[in-house]
């Protein structure tokens, strides 16, 4: 093969890719949820089996992880759209495309943050010990947020967010040059399989000991980014029978299932202490998304799912408003505790919808106009 991925095929809205995002977005959701009222010291959860609330409400980051699959597969898949070959990459025209995705929410959420911060609500508020608010806006500019809480402390729940797009415009500055350098003969494959292979050290036993950096760091974050690249390239050079594609299906979807649905097993097996448990719910979620990247779609597909994973990127930079400001409306009337489950279920659809919103009214139409600006076409990822 004399260079990667010349053989493309048609990417085509994928909505079980798009579920998958639903699925991600729920599960931060939850678990963001779930932050306010462990931070507030509010019981929960008595009678119901541990399992089934960790389940529930402590699968964000494995929400986070299965977000970097799918993205490392889309920019990947679409580059290889547009540009034939990766090799062709134009990195001045991938920068482009990423601002104009990745820049208009970011811009707003950075002028609102730093508005609300003014305020000196103890919501929004940066302190000085993390640095105040001009570290925090340099930190969010230059895509080390991360590295910033894992130095400092954390930031505000708003800020806090910004950490994976950290890992994932990190990964994505250094892409383009990759494909170009690397893009003919299997050099790329090879730097792809080194980042699969030190993720599950970079969260263990590089983070010497600082928890925050075993959650947050670059290199645990961008081995699930590279799976989903990997799976990208390999797709259009294999041909899976029905059969294959749905004993894929299975396969990945009964992994992640086990991830996520049987976390404390998973942390009693060791698989958590080494860091393997993130690398398989990514190597999970990438054989659902090859599955469903040659299978007709239909039975399997959950819509609203699917409508959220549209919008993921939109909701998840802006649910923790609508996380915050729902639960300082359960503290004003006194904070019930038959009322946490209707918490958790008014907060999911707000803030959905507050996402789509933006979405709709904002970001789209900023995307749009910038993507014109740049003389180029639909770049969904």
């Amino acid at each position: 093969m004399n260079d990667l991925a010349t053989k493309t095929q048609n990417y085509r809205r994928l909505e079980g890719v798009d579920m998958l995002r639903g699925l991600a977005i729920f599960f931060v959701l939850m678990n963001h949820v779930n932050m306010r009222l462990v931070i507030a010291e509010i019981p929960y959860g008595t009678g119901l089996s541990p399992q089934l609330l960790h389940s529930f409400v402590w699968n964000g980051q494995y929400g986070v992880q299965i977000f970097f699959s799918i993205s490392g597969f889309l920019i990947t898949s679409t580059s290889m759209q547009r540009w034939r070959s990766l090799s062709l990459v134009r990195p001045t025209s991938f920068y482009g495309l990423r601002f104009a995705r990745i820049a208009p929410v970011l811009i707003l959420l950075l002028v609102i943050l730093s508005l609300l911060h003014l305020t000196r609500s103890q919501w929004f508020y940066v302190t000085p010990a993390v640095g105040g608010l001009g570290r925090a806006l340099w930190a969010a500019l230059t895509f080390h947020v991360n590295l910033l809480e894992a130095q400092r402390g954390y930031l505000p729940g708003n800020w806090d967010i910004l950490w994976s797009l950290s890992v994932e415009e990190t990964f994505y500055l250094a892409f383009p040059l990759a494909c170009v350098l690397l893009g003919r003969g299997k050099l790329l494959y090879g730097l792809l399989a080194t980042l699969v292979i030190t993720g599950p050290f970079a969260r263990t036993a590089w983070t010497r000991g600082n928890d925050t950096w075993a959650e947050y760091s670059y290199l645990g974050g961008m081995d699930a980014i590279a799976l989903g690249c990997l799976t990208a390239l390999c797709l259009p050079h294999l041909k899976f029978s029905r059969r294959g594609l749905l004993t894929l299906l299975w396969l990945g979807g009964v992994g992640m299932f086990f991830i996520l649905g049987f976390s404390l097993r998973v942390e009693s097996w060791g698989l958590m202490p080494l860091g393997l448990d993130m690398t398989l719910i990514s190597i999970g979620t990438c054989m659902v998304i090859a599955s469903f990247s040659q299978l007709s779609q239909g039975w399997f597909i959950v819509w609203p799912l699917v409508w959220i994973g549209r919008r993921s990127y939109e909701i998840y930079m802006t649910h923790m408003f609508v996380v915050i400001g729902v639960f300082v409306l359960f503290k004003s009337l006194g904070a019930p505790l038959r009322a946490i489950p209707l918490l958790f279920i008014v907060t999911i659809p707000l803030a959905a919808i507050t996402g789509a919103g933006v979405a709709r009214y904002y970001s789209e139409p900023m995307n749009r106009y910038l993507r014109r600006r740049f003389k180029d076409g639909n770049f969904n990822a």
